[in-house]
């Protein structure tokens, strides 16, 4: 058996941001790099200037190719040679366009198998840009460069909540039209399978949120619940997948029901961001399901606005860091760990009641 660290790609993300520092305060702890061997995608003269500008305890070797990683260091392999015009803060176009060549460079290697799994630091969408390709963002790069037709799915995770949407990020006026049964019971599967391989849970409960405020209860708010939601939950249980439902997510979320499932499935991007960010207070990790490369990022943005100033938290890397060599053996990170380090600690796995019968305050709809 292969006793080798896992490979840990990181890239970089906006120059102007604050990649750099969070990478190199999460590797100033030395149980970090006992953990895995990093190898960050990015430019050692921007990485230099940080570690100067901000007094940052770091040391890196440059590296050409990620064969030449090396344990027990931080590897820096120069995805971007040219010179980039750091200027702290303030995204532009330059500090965009490196940031999109060391994440297409990351995204070479893994189709060589040369790393394990992929954290990538925050990135800018609005002046990260490829000629010719409309770039939405690290989720939908990494699927047109290794989905092979596959859409993903964006987890997020914190220390007592899963969820994900069943839309992606639309004006709310176009939600109520891509609610599908077909495009819900894709994502519920998809979820489902991911927290069963991916989080040692071995038959996962997954909530399914509502649409309409007080779950269709005046007929005023629309009927997506009776005509869609309810007849795609059917479907999954026809298919062995535990989803219950629909919940109306106020009273979901402001009674604690979430904490009596796995995962969630929201209808719509802030239906699911909101609470989340709430209940995890921004300590929460972007987990993207459903692509060859095993791929997190910490929820959050780039940090213009902050990057120099040296205030922020220095573990908000550290919780994307899972040691793991493939998917199958991802260590669930339910609980974290307070501290911050990325423990190696594993959610025994358990099966759950087939209906809900043992729960007092959460009613379940088939």
């Amino acid at each position: 058996m292969d006793n080798k660290k896992i490979r840990v790609a990181i890239t970089h993300g906006d120059t102007n941001g604050i990649g750099y520092e969070l990478i190199f305060k999460t590797f100033a702890e030395p149980e970090m790099l006992e953990l895995c061997t990093p190898i960050v995608y990015g430019s050692p003269k921007v990485a230099a200037y940080y570690r100067k500008a901000m007094n940052l305890p770091a040391q890196f070797s440059i590296i050409q190719k990620a064969e030449d990683a090396e344990e027990g260091r931080i590897n820096l392999l120069a995805a971007v040679e040219e010179e980039v015009k750091v200027d702290m803060g303030v995204p532009t176009e330059e500090s965009g366009q490196a940031a999109v060549k060391a994440l297409d460079r990351a995204m070479t290697d893994f189709r060589d198998d040369l790393y394990d799994v992929l954290v990538t630091a925050p990135i800018n969408s609005q002046n990260a840009f490829i000629e010719g390709f409309a770039f939405k963002g690290h989720k939908h790069y990494i699927e047109t460069c290794l989905g092979e037709g596959k859409k993903g799915l964006s987890i997020l995770v914190g220390d007592t909540l899963r969820i994900a949407s069943v839309t992606e990020k639309l004006p709310l006026k176009e939600v109520a039209a891509q609610i599908t049964a077909e495009r819900i019971v894709e994502k519920a599967t998809l979820f489902q399978q991911t927290i069963k391989r991916d989080f040692n849970i071995s038959n996962p409960r997954i909530a399914v949120l509502a649409l309409n405020p007080k779950n269709n209860e005046e007929t005023s708010c629309g009927n997506e619940e009776k005509e869609i939601i309810i007849p795609a939950i059917d479907e999954l249980a026809g298919k062995g997948v535990q989803a219950f439902g629909p919940y109306p997510a106020d009273d979901f979320f402001g009674n604690g029901d979430f904490r009596e499932f796995d995962g969630v499935l929201a209808m719509y991007h802030d239906q699911a961001t909101a609470p989340f960010k709430s209940i995890n207070d921004g300590r929460g990790v972007i987990y993207t399901a459903g692509m060859p490369v095993i791929r997190t990022s910490a929820d959050i943005t780039p940090g213009s606005e902050i990057a120099g100033t040296n205030t922020r938290p220095d573990t908000r890397l550290q919780v994307q860091i899972l040691p793991m060599s493939l998917p199958s053996e991802m260590p669930s990170i339910w609980p974290s760990t307070p501290s911050g380090i990325a423990a190696v600690t594993t959610r025994p796995a358990r099966t759950h009641c087939p209906n809900s019968s043992t729960r007092k305050e959460t009613t379940a709809r088939r």
